[in-house]
């Protein structure tokens, strides 16, 4: 069985830093796509970040460009993403998901259950 966990959130300051993390078991990242993403109440879900491990490829979204940061540590087969300058817009429910492919998408096969993140101004 594949799990997901995200840990991290919490509340934090806006001008401040968190760092998310996702740890899987029965799937290994590597060469796999992982994302990050976020749902605000009453707005839809929209991916944050994605890494392609393996390739290290990076993607962001241009509302986190340049503030959050997403790496891997392929021995701990966990994935990070590190959130600084935050912002109360940052607000969600940031949810963690593995793909089989190396392209994040909104139909990733594998979703954690969600660490809450609240900025507070």
């Amino acid at each position: 069985e594949v799990q997901l966990v995200e840990s991290g959130g919490g509340v934090v300051e806006a001008g401040g830093s968190l760092r998310l993390s996702c740890a899987s078991s029965g799937f290994n990242f590597d060469w796999h796509a992982v994302g990050w993403f976020r749902q605000a109440p009453g707005k839809k879900r929209e991916e944050v970040s994605c890494i392609s491990v393996g390739l290290n490829n990076k993607q962001y979204s241009d509302s986190v460009k340049g503030r959050f940061t997403i790496s891997s540590d392929n021995d701990k087969n966990t994935v990070y993403l590190d959130m600084t300058n935050v912002k109360p817009e940052d607000t969600a429910v940031y949810y963690c998901a593995a793909d089989t492919t190396l392209t994040c998408n909104q139909v990733m096969i594998y979703w954690g259950k969600g660490t809450p993140v609240t900025v507070s101004s």
